[in-house]
């Protein structure tokens, strides 16, 4: 082996550890932050998210359920809808009351 095929080696197998550490703290960071979102619901501080969700979705005729996202604050839950046109839609949910707090048009 030469040294520069050792070098490019070396350099993908550290590439590859990089990806793998970045990966598991992503999860080990998500695992916290299902932990936070139960202990929340467990005290009261917000509703379950299955029933937030049955509410919101009620209200957004039509548009699909894509998924949600971390919010920027904490008690609310950042909703993604995809209407059948193609665009996407962002809703702001309330953790506490289920009370939709902004949505993009």
């Amino acid at each position: 082996m030469t040294l520069r095929s050792s070098l490019l080696a070396l350099s993908g197998l550290l590439m590859l550890v990089g990806t793998i550490q970045a990966a598991d703290a992503q999860r080990f960071s998500r695992g916290e932050e299902q932990k936070s979102a139960r202990r929340q619901m467990l005290d009261g501080d917000v509703m379950p998210f299955s029933i937030i969700k049955r509410r919101v979705e009620s209200e957004m005729k039509g548009a699909t359920y894509v998924g949600v996202a971390p919010s920027p604050r904490e008690g609310v839950y950042r909703m993604q809808f995809l209407r059948s046109d193609g665009k996407v839609l962002w809703v702001d949910v309330d953790g506490k009351t289920g009370n939709i707090i902004g949505r993009t048009r």
